[in-house]
């Protein structure tokens, strides 16, 4: 495919009559390469890649940049996510003085850092794990990052605020 005038082509072809017209979508999960296809992609030459890519990564073809670079941009917004859990259990312990009490605020704050600490563990693994999927061609894992974080979080702001309707004035 290129980019012309006219935005993406498929290589010149006219598009065919009603081509306006949306294609229905096949919501069909892709089947599992066949183990021809999977040595076709052991194969081919690895290109650039060193040893340390090739076992991180895997077999396969590369995948088209943009995918990558998203997976990589989605990476990194659960790292700063988890960054700022490891700040804010670090600020709660650090600042929250007699506001809260010390069981509830120790709890809270290592629950922060545990929090942090899984949620940028998974986005490593989810990181890696998407780009095996592409470079494969099978479909896109389910992703429970989101799950446990809006949990975590929801537990984090129902302990802080029962803290602080408990504590003493």
């Amino acid at each position: 495919m290129s980019r012309g005038a006219g935005g993406i082509s498929d290589g010149g072809q006219a598009p065919a009559q009603g081509a306006h017209e949306a294609a229905p979508k096949d919501h069909g999960t892709k089947p599992a390469p066949s183990p021809a296809t999977l040595a076709a992609l052991n194969a081919e030459p690895v290109g650039r890649l060193g040893r340390m890519e090739r076992r991180i990564l895997g077999p396969g073809r590369e995948p088209d940049p943009r995918y990558s670079l998203a997976n990589e941009r989605t990476f990194l917004a659960y790292i700063r996510t988890a960054l700022t859990l490891l700040g804010g259990g670090v600020a709660v312990e650090a600042f929250a003085g007699d506001a809260i009490a010390l069981v509830a605020r120790r709890a809270l704050a290592l629950g922060l850092v545990c929090l942090g600490m899984a949620i940028s563990a998974a986005a490593s693994y989810r990181w890696v794990t998407l780009e095996r999927s592409m470079r494969l061609g099978r479909p896109l894992p389910l992703n429970p990052i989101g799950f446990v974080l809006a949990i975590g979080v929801t537990l984090a702001a129902i302990a802080l605020a029962v803290s602080i309707v408990l504590a003493p004035s």
